[in-house]
């Protein structure tokens, strides 16, 4: 599927980025988007690879529609879309306002769908297509005064197992990507929660985002996640999903094995 046409959102910083950059450096026609972004070309090589900047918010329809009928106007054609956008709100459970629950699930889970909905018509049409949603660990473990966060990757998860049978019969894959932590602008976009100190849970709660912040810097780069998004993409028989760096394989896999008790006071020795 070389030279093919991908559509990043999110791929200004971190994860994005890195997949944008390491797609253009194998030949294919990237196309990246940001909430500010201008539409732009951005990096060409001799490969015949580029990026394009597209402007895109994934929780608006219109500007996701425009998005898309950018790059089939371009193009005619998108190949791989990889659904990356996302963000992170911390705070309590109890803390936390329907509205605040919200704008985390309208990013990470509803952006999700509206762009695999945007993108599938043309997909079906060309009989053959790959989409990539970045899920996380926090997709199958459960995180401590991340709850929303959680909710929003067991969702992706849920999403794209359903969608990867209704969709293979027309020639389209999908596939998750599980990154652990991962040292990117994630951790300085962390929103808390406006009630994030209240006096039950805030002595528990700075001390659960300081390991999270200390984890994510001392994580995996940006590069390794785009690698494993990009053997994706040009794989013939892409997986379901793909957990990324050996420790985290390993959480997974014995997550399968032991009790959920046991699972439970790990969880709650390192965040709560």
């Amino acid at each position: 599927m070389k030279k093919s046409v991908v559509l990043i959102t999110g791929a200004t910083s971190g994860i994005g980025k890195a997949a944008a950059e390491l797609f253009c450096e194998k030949g294919y026609t990237v196309y990246g988007t940001g909430r500010k972004a201008e539409c732009e070309k951005i990096k060409e090589n001799a490969n015949g690879g580029s990026i394009r900047l597209v402007p895109l918010d994934v929780t608006d329809d219109i500007s996701a529609e425009k998005c898309v009928e950018e790059v089939l106007k371009r193009e005619g054609r998108i190949d791989i879309l990889v659904n990356n956008a996302g963000f992170g709100i911390a705070g309590a459970a109890e803390d936390t306002s329907v509205e605040e629950m919200r704008s985390q699930l309208e990013v990470n889970l509803f952006g999700v769908h509206r762009m695999c909905r945007l993108v599938l018509p043309a997909m079906r049409e060309q009989g053959k297509g790959r989409i990539i949603n970045i899920s996380s660990v926090a997709g199958y473990l459960a995180i401590p005064y991340q709850a929303f966060y959680s909710v929003s990757k067991y969702g992706v998860e849920g999403y794209s197992r359903a969608l990867r049978e209704e969709v293979r019969r027309f020639g389209i894959g999908v596939t998750l990507i599980q990154p652990g932590d991962t040292k990117t602008g994630f951790t300085s976009g962390r929103v808390t929660v406006k009630n994030g100190k209240s006096d039950a849970y805030e002595k528990k709660f700075t001390r659960s985002v300081k390991r999270m912040e200390r984890d994510e810097q001392n994580g995996s780069s940006p590069e390794h996640i785009a690698r494993a998004i990009v053997r994706a993409a040009e794989s013939k028989n892409p997986p379901v999903s793909k957990t990324v760096g050996l420790q985290y394989k390993l959480i997974k896999f014995a997550l399968r094995l032991i009790p959920e008790r046991l699972a439970s006071f790990a969880v709650r020795k390192l965040y709560a």
